[in-house]
């Protein structure tokens, strides 16, 4: 049975849950141990308590979603995949994880009853599916994969003069939460904007909650959204990155900004997306749907081969693959001294 939303207190069906961590958490050691054993990473090597933690903390962060009512079954399951993966990587990519997940329920569930009136498939929470979660958490688990299998296990700060590899795949999953986050902010709580949203292709003025529909107030949110985990992102990497690393490598407070860029970045690429691949129209109830047919009106949506999970998804992909290019293209015109 699904859980309300308010029926958040803890029970002991929770500690079967959590419990299931432990066994997990041993396999996460075996394998890291077999894996460390036939490659060169010994110098970063899973511990027992590390390997419990690994897995303790996303199945406790997926629990309090499924409780609150964020995510289903499904998506909690599929939700633990990608955040033990990102976890092991390294625990700033774990920050980064709930950074975004936390504040984009909150944003999701912010004044429901107004989106209630603009939306007409509205569900109440915004609980999110297996779907939904592999496409905005997916492209980050399977980054996450890459830094195991390319850097090993272990935290490192973002320098692309010593650690290229590491500095491109840690901006990569940074960028794709900050995309995912910002795009969330700009839908979720754009939507309250003074003005009117145009088409970001035509600037015509469009309803509220048309795909491809942008204004001032959506793109400010947006890059706060990206600010936001790019926050996250550098408090994480000061905490969890050896203090004498730390200090013969370059500042990292330049991760916020980039986090920003990456939010409004990744929300243009998806207001592209959504306006050229998305159908939008409005019912004579003044309704935005998705689904085409005599009685809509059509908004925009020229080809109709994408929806919004498949537009968050590329979206994300867009913003992994740019943002640390254009991270390492302006890496020259930060300073960087010791910490």
């Amino acid at each position: 049975m699904t859980p309300t939303g308010s029926d958040t207190r803890f029970k002991f069906r929770d500690l079967i849950y959590i419990g299931i961590s432990m066994p997990v958490s041993l396999i996460i050691y075996v394998g890291g141990k077999i894996y460390s054993s036939a490659t060169n990473y010994n110098e970063f090597t899973l511990t027992p308590w590390r390997s419990f933690l690994c897995s303790l903390f996303p199945f406790l962060m997926c629990v309090y979603g499924y409780k609150r009512n964020s995510i289903n079954l499904s998506g909690a399951v599929s939700g633990i995949i990608v955040a033990i993966l990102l976890t092991v990587a390294s625990p700033v990519y774990l920050v980064t994880l709930a950074a975004f997940f936390f504040s984009s329920s909150k944003a999701t569930k912010y004044r429901q009853d107004v989106k209630r009136k603009i939306e007409k498939d509205f569900k109440v929470g915004g609980q999110r599916n297996w779907v939904q979660v592999l496409c905005n958490g997916g492209v980050g688990g399977f980054l996450a994969l890459c830094h195991l299998i390319e850097c090993g296990v272990g935290e490192r700060p973002v320098d692309f003069e010593n650690e290229y590899i590491a500095s491109w795949l840690g901006v990569a999953v940074m960028a794709s939460f900050a995309c995912c986050n910002g795009d969330t902010w700009a839908s979720e709580l754009g939507i309250f904007s003074k003005a009117d949203p145009v088409l970001i292709t035509s600037f015509k003025k469009v309803p509220r909650g048309t795909n491809g529909g942008v204004s001032s107030w959506g793109l400010f949110v947006s890059f706060a959204g990206g600010i936001f985990i790019g926050i996250f992102y550098y408090i994480a990497t000061i905490i969890f990155v050896d203090s004498e690393v730390m200090q013969s490598s370059p500042n990292q407070y330049p991760i916020i900004l980039i986090g920003g860029i990456a939010g409004i970045f990744g929300s243009v690429v998806d207001s592209y997306l959504g306006a050229l691949f998305q159908f939008s129209g409005l019912t004579k109830e003044g309704f935005v749907v998705e689904n085409p047919n005599e009685a809509v009106k059509k908004i925009s949506g020229s080809f109709r081969i994408l929806n919004n999970h498949s537009v968050n998804f590329i979206s994300c992909f867009i913003s992994s693959i740019t943002i640390p290019a254009l991270s390492f293209a302006l890496s020259g015109f930060f300073t960087y001294s010791a910490q």
